[in-house]
């Protein structure tokens, strides 16, 4: 049985993109299938973001999902990645489990800041997988 995880930032544009997009790749034998959303539906990464993402060999696919309730209740594992939105608007019957790792936003930041928050996202999905094995 294929279990599910969701990761959520503020617009769905890049961390909870990034996640999804790594945990994707290197989740190997586990039977999981991530996606991601936004509180709040944004646009596509900013020319910055795109340059290091590209430079790292990071293919995000589709544009920006909205969460809903539904979606919500249908994880077995939510994962806030944001450090700019409170765990507490997630109602606890409809979240499992939900893990919080308080990354930063980096819509405003340089090209070092951005390859620094994707090694960060990098290390969570990387502690995650060998915490679900």
């Amino acid at each position: 049985m294929i279990r599910r995880i969701i990761f959520i930032c503020k617009h769905n544009v890049f961390r909870s993109r990034i996640a999804e997009t790594l945990f994707n790749r290197l989740n190997k034998n586990l039977q999981f299938k991530a996606k991601s959303a936004g509180i709040i539906i944004g646009q596509h990464p900013n020319k910055n973001q795109a340059d290091v993402i590209k430079k790292r060999g990071i293919e995000i696919k589709g544009n920006p999902a909205g969460l809903s309730i539904k979606l919500l209740d249908q994880q077995d594992i939510v994962i806030l990645v944001a450090n700019d939105v409170p765990p507490s608007i997630f109602p606890k019957k409809y979240t499992k489990k939900l893990i919080v790792w308080k990354i930063p936003d980096v819509t405003n930041g340089d090209k070092r800041e951005i390859d620094r928050v994707i090694r960060l996202i990098e290390k969570g999905v990387k502690d995650l997988i060998k915490k679900l094995k």
